[in-house]
């Protein structure tokens, strides 16, 4: 059994060492100024040799943290392996997080050093400057013969490195505050590859033979721990695009030879959207893996392009120690179900007062794993807050905060999510992050954020905006425009609002807190409204 991610990748490695491990396609390669074509595994293995060896000479061991600003190049793998060879664990940061993301991660993850594109250097720099962290480097990845050194010595120098030892710090959007750090092990990791790699049904995967491609970002789980996992311990090779590209999406499949694909929900509709054509079909994609497919467009996808998209429910904190997948027939195409449970899973679904709910009535999702450990390979906790942590496993059970529905035969459907995050395109977006932002503004005296349905996207984020009595409103287009702006300098793009309502006051509770089910109400409604401006153009990836 192996111990580390880096332990199944040198395995797999010396297995294989001349098949491909990375493949960069032509458009990729462009985005990010590199050469296409394939890494193989010897080559890769030497690398990330190379890149170990640099890191322990410069101090770095067992305990520390290393951020990762490197979008979906290849480099960003090839530093996470080396790291975790040294029991370093790795925080993935958002290309597209701002001075106050970048700021509040920074100082709350305690990364002494930092991978980065080098035109983000400076802002990581001014962004620890804020955040008052003085012991702080950044490192372009090619820098291998200039690591800065460790500025403390590795806090867990004495303990072996193992299953249980912290592989990387995901982020992810909480409900009522700043985002919260997943702590995630190396058996997280492992496990996911491990479960990946013996998927039956529609699934199969067969050893050293897959091409996985996906579009998704290694700040994610899925791309972290899905597709690259796999990878690792199946063998094959990995196709890791910068981002979703509807135009070439097809063409990058064909070039890569991908054999699985990952998905998001918007993905079929972008696809779809183009006119159908005889290529549609000329693909190796023998299916593909993801959540959230409009249930109008499951059929028809499957049917024009000729593979079946499985529909699967996991989050960053269960991993997929407590993925539900619809890798079986029936499937159920167009229902929105995602499987039934796995032997290796408990669940309940549970109503406000926690009884379980009858056959087909919605209820929350409760989980953990089957056995003594209900926490086997789920998350390790989040950073620094034992009390939430404690709070999402209350009563011996991890509290997902998504409404579902479970029918006779046992299959689940997706209802709503009871948490306040906000799913745009993909990408969880916690609205207490953004108020706080917005009332930052000098013309801004309080605002509120919920999602507003989105045809393309999912959702959009509407901002209910209270201005101040003295404001200096020349027009609401301008102010709005304003307020976006603002937004933009300290936040990822899509984070701002979407659109941005003016109201005289907000939806409060008689104890003057935000009244959530009344500002989604108000979301869904105002769009289309004189007093609320569309400011979705504005909303465009920067740098």
């Amino acid at each position: 059994m192996h111990h580390t991610v880096h332990a199944v990748f040198c395995a797999t490695a010396a297995r294989t060492p001349e098949a491909d491990f990375l493949f960069t396609e032509p458009v990729t390669a462009q985005a990010y100024g590199i050469a296409p074509g394939a890494l193989r595994w010897g080559d890769a293995a030497a690398q990330v040799e190379r890149l170990r060896v640099a890191y322990a000479a410069a101090g770095y061991g067992h305990g520390h943290r290393v951020g990762l600003l490197l979008e979906n190049r290849p480099a960003f793998l090839l530093h996470w392996l080396a790291l975790n060879a040294l029991g370093v664990s790795v925080v993935p940061i958002n290309a597209d997080m701002r001075s106050a993301e970048l700021s509040y991660l920074i100082g709350h993850s305690e990364i002494a050093l930092a991978v980065t594109l080098p035109e983000r250097a400076a802002d990581l720099l001014a962004a620890a400057t804020l955040a008052g962290v003085s012991a702080f480097a950044t490192m372009a990845a090619d820098d291998v013969d200039a690591v800065p050194p460790a500025r403390t010595a590795a806090p867990r120098a004495a303990e072996p490195i193992g299953r249980d030892t912290e592989c990387g710090l995901l982020y992810t959007s909480g409900t009522t505050g700043r985002p919260k750090g997943c702590i995630l092990s190396n058996a997280y990791y492992l496990w996911s590859g491990e479960w990946y790699a013996a998927l039956d049904g529609v699934c199969s995967v067969r050893p050293d033979s897959e091409r996985v491609i996906t579009p998704l970002p290694l700040t994610h789980m899925n791309a972290m721990a899905c597709s690259t996992m796999v990878v690792l311990v199946a063998g094959g090779c990995l196709v890791q695009l910068d981002r979703f590209h509807p135009k070439t999406w097809l063409q990058s499949a064909r070039e890569s030879g991908a054999t699985i694909a990952h998905y998001l929900g918007v993905m079929p509709a972008m696809l779809l959207s183009a006119p159908p054509s005889p290529a549609d079909r000329d693909h190796a994609i023998r299916w593909g893996f993801g959540a959230g497919v409009d249930r109008k467009h499951h059929a028809v996808f499957e049917a024009r392009f000729g593979f079946p998209l499985v529909e699967a429910w996991a989050m960053t904190e269960t991993g997929v120690a407590a993925c539900i997948m619809a890798n079986r027939e029936p499937r159920l195409v167009g229902t929105s179900c995602f499987g039934r449970q796995a032997d290796f899973l408990e669940l309940r679904l549970v109503d406000e007062a926690g009884a379980d709910v009858p056959t087909d009535a919605p209820g929350e999702l409760l989980v953990r794993s089957a056995g003594a450990d209900p926490r086997r390979h789920f998350f390790s906790g989040y950073l620094k807050d034992t009390e939430a942590t404690d709070e999402a496993w209350a009563g011996g059970w991890f509290h997902t905060g998504d409404l579902v529905r479970r029918d006779a035969d046992g299959n689940f459907f997706f209802v709503d999510r009871k948490k306040n995050v906000i799913r745009r395109s993909g990408e969880n977006i916690s609205a207490v992050e953004v108020e706080s932002v917005l009332n930052q503004h000098p013309a801004v005296k309080t605002s509120a954020v919920a999602a507003t349905p989105d045809a393309v996207r999912g959702d959009e984020v509407l901002a209910c905006v209270v201005l101040r009595e003295d404001a200096d409103v020349v027009s609401p287009e301008q102010t709005a425009a304003s307020i976006v702006t603002h937004a933009l300098a300290q936040l990822a793009y899509y984070k701002a609002p979407g659109y941005v309502a003016f109201v005289d006051a907000l939806p409060l509770t008689p104890s003057q807190k935000i009244q959530r089910g009344q500002l989604r109400e108000m979301a869904h409604a105002l769009p289309g409204q004189p007093h609320c401006i569309d400011t979705r153009s504005m909303k465009k990836r920067q740098g």
